[in-house]
């Protein structure tokens, strides 16, 4: 099968020219001078006139199915992909889950259980290494030999579940400095941050709005500054900085990179937009809506801004979702009366690429920054460059056709996530995903779904090719 996207405008990371872009099959084939493309019989023709031509998203952090507090994420692999198609992700990398005392290829096992055969786009897996011990250290070597697996995800929060303390930290990193993979923090001091949450809930301070107050950025930027030291130790092991929210933990690794260390980091959508006293404290109970870890920050301290500069300065590397949603009926509810129990997570995996494209008609990141860092850089981090994240001849034809010109409302009465809620209701992007192609088939276009359950494969990934 033939695709012609004729009449856009191409956007890299570098720059943006007009071209016509051949797709053959499941790649790319070549791209012309525009009207320089040769007729091809029976070729399916895509007008792009007016529009952006960008590598299709990769969302490098979402969690699918994933147990929690009593439930499970609300979006299996199925509605979660479909809802990425439908906003312009066509890769998402998810996170296999080994806990405490149990095994660690059980654990990827079962997630391949819950994805074979389920995905309406290509996706790959971190791994959650939530019990650090000899059997886990091998099997992180195993991982990356033969299961492109090559990204270990370790936790400084939540003890008793995924908490590894320095010690388990440090020997981690050391396996990854032999093996080459990556390391993924979740960076907050999970210790002192229970103490506050006890202290809080034994004054009566139940609300949502205490999630925030519970878990202060201060105790964020320890936990950075205190992951890139071990990093450090360990050899100077690849760090990657997971949903950083806060301006404190920002400045350490801003420190650290222009110290030539190869720490990197990423935010979310929630953190440029949402606020702790707009969001989290919304009257009553309605701020479990947006309870997740790390917290939205307030709006008094200058976290948004930062934000913004470390996405243009790439002190900010990427933007994913942390994509982990729970319906506010029955599964936010959990925590009626005790915020502690609230299911920590936010949807957003349909509007990643809206929410960034937002961000440049605001004047706040260019359009070769957009591209960058919901696709090429993603793609070039956890080891799927070229194949993904670039518009270029031989690798995959993964591409979004962008109407700037289009305008995307977002409401629960219109998202695809299997959500009861949208955590950005209202909200208004002037600019509007036209055209979803994925691996060479057009899967969502004209607002309407083409794809198919089944259609996405599993990615293995090589190592980084992001480090210096």
């Amino acid at each position: 099968m033939s695709i012609l996207i004729t009449g856009g405008t191409v956007i890299t990371p570098t720059g943006s020219h007009a071209a016509d872009v051949l797709v053959e099959g499941e790649s790319i084939a070549a791209l012309f001078a525009p009207g320089f493309a040769p007729a091809i019989d029976g070729a399916t023709v895509v007008d792009a006139s007016g529009k952006f031509v960008i590598p299709g998203g990769i969302d490098a952090h979402t969690h699918m199915e994933l147990p929690f507090g009593g439930t499970f994420a609300s979006d299996t692999f199925d509605t979660g992909t479909k809802a990425a198609a439908f906003g312009g992700t066509t890769t998402i990398i998810d996170f296999a889950v080994q806990r405490t005392g149990k095994n660690v290829h059980e654990g990827l096992a079962a997630w391949h259980a819950k994805a074979d055969g389920n995905c309406h786009i290509d996706y790959g897996f971190h791994m959650i290494i939530g019990g650090v011990d000899d059997d886990s250290l091998k099997a992180m070597d195993a991982l990356v030999d033969n299961e492109g697996v090559s990204s270990f995800k370790l936790f400084m929060a939540y003890p008793g579940v995924f908490y590894s303390d320095d010690g388990q930290i440090l020997r981690a990193m050391q396996k990854a400095r032999e093996n080459g993979s990556m390391i993924m923090m979740h960076a907050e001091n999970g210790i002192a941050i229970d103490v506050l949450i006890q202290q809080a809930l034994s004054r009566g301070e139940t609300d949502p709005i205490n999630h925030g107050l519970t878990r202060p950025s201060e105790l964020e930027a320890e936990a950075t500054r205190r992951a890139i030291s071990l990093a450090k130790v360990a050899g100077d092991t690849p760090l990657y900085i997971v949903h950083l929210s806060a301006y404190e933990a920002l400045a350490a690794v801003a420190e650290a990179r222009d110290n030539g260390r190869n720490v990197f980091a990423e935010t979310c959508p929630q953190y440029l937009y949402l606020t702790l006293e707009d969001q989290l404290g919304a009257p009553g109970f309605e701020g479990a809506k947006w309870v997740c870890s790390t917290p939205l920050r307030t709006k008094h301290e200058p976290h948004q801004r930062d934000l913004w500069r470390g996405l243009r300065t790439n002190d900010l590397a990427i933007v994913s979702t942390d994509h982990c949603p729970f319906c506010f009926k029955d599964q936010k509810e959990l925590g009626l009366g005790d915020f502690s129990k609230i299911p920590n997570g936010i949807g957003g995996v349909e509007h990643r690429v809206d929410l960034l494209y937002q961000g440049v008609v605001d004047g706040k990141i260019s359009l070769q920054r957009w591209v960058e860092t919901i696709a090429t850089t993603p793609a070039r981090m956890f080891g799927l460059y070229p194949r993904k994240g670039v518009i270029a001849p031989g690798s995959d034809a993964d591409i979004v056709v962008y109407d700037p010109n289009g305008r995307t409302r977002i409401s629960v009465d219109t998202h695809h996530m299997n959500m009861d809620h949208s955590a950005y209701e209202g909200y208004e992007i002037a600019g509007k995903v036209d055209t979803v192609i994925s691996r060479g088939s057009v899967v969502v276009a004209d607002g309407q779904y083409h794809g198919r359950k089944g259609h996405g494969r599993y990615l293995p990934r090589g190592l980084s090719t992001y480090l210096v």
